[in-house]
């Protein structure tokens, strides 16, 4: 599947800005379930951008505007071919070994009512592909998807007790109850072409990857109840949503800030065509 890919984060201030420092993880890196064709990220005029690389080896850009703004836009574009591969991630980049991914991690550390979610899940079943696929459709069960009401400081203990969230939250559950399992699992960050047609998002997209003996690294998509298909681009992986935010950073003055972000995932024209 040939797709385009449109991701603008506007900003705007109270008063100016003197100076905006930003982390960008916001490139994928090709492996054999997706070939980055083309792919930029397009700064607001004035800034520079750094490129490199962090610990899990996902690719970063360091984004440095040095002078009054009152406003900040900063776009990203490009094209992916993707294929399925029944949601197993092969040839990706590992800095590390699975069991790093065990460890708590601040938005995914479980309590006593994720352990019990977990330990529901796995009802006897510790054969782990099944255990996987059970706790994935558990998390789906138990948290309805709700934009708006959650944070991206939200915990999985919170959205577990709230019964409500976004893929963010689907993710830290499904992390936090797996590595309680001894299941190593990890927080991926990306895009989602959605199944009903619609183009436009209001973000990206998250899921877990869980690490199966003879298998490797598998992703389950606990908010939508499904492995990932050609339909998803892998951008960034980390123990939690903090390890591969898109957008962080810090900035001198501004006040009060608006956020707005708009995505835009769609096929592209010839092959929508055939």
């Amino acid at each position: 599947m040939r797709l385009l890919i449109r991701h603008e984060t506007r900003y705007r201030y109270d008063s100016p800005v003197t100076r905006t420092l930003q982390t960008l993880r916001l490139t994928p890196r090709s492996h054999d379930g997706q070939e980055v064709l083309r792919w930029r990220v397009l700064p607001p005029a004035g800034a520079s951008l750094a490129p490199g690389e962090d610990g899990y080896g996902n690719i970063v850009e360091m984004l440095s505007l040095e002078r009054p703004h009152g406003a900040l836009t900063l776009l990203v574009e490009g094209e992916v071919v993707t294929r399925d591969t029944g949601g197993v991630v092969i040839g990706a980049e590992e800095r590390f070994p699975p069991a790093f991914y065990l460890r708590p991690s601040p938005l995914a550390g479980a309590d006593a009512a994720l352990i019990a979610l977990a330990e529901g899940a796995a009802a006897g079943e510790r054969e782990p592909l099944a255990l996987a696929h059970a706790l994935m459709l558990a998390v789906h069960g138990r948290i309805a998807f709700r934009p708006g009401l959650t944070h991206a400081a939200t915990t999985a203990a919170e959205a577990l007790s709230a019964g409500i969230g976004v893929c963010q939250d689907h993710t830290h559950v499904f992390l936090a109850c797996a590595r309680h399992l001894g299941l190593p699992a990890r927080y991926v960050s990306g895009y989602l072409l959605m199944a009903d047609g619609s183009v436009e998002q209001a973000a990206g997209h998250a899921w877990a990857e869980a690490f199966i003996d003879g298998l490797g690294w598998v992703g389950f998509d606990a908010a939508n109840g499904v492995c990932p298909t050609e339909h998803y681009v892998r951008v960034a992986i980390g123990l939690d949503y903090r390890d591969t935010a898109p957008v962080r950073g810090l900035r001198q003055g501004g006040g009060a800030e608006a956020l707005e972000v708009v995505v835009r995932v769609g096929q592209a024209q010839t092959q929508a065509q055939a």
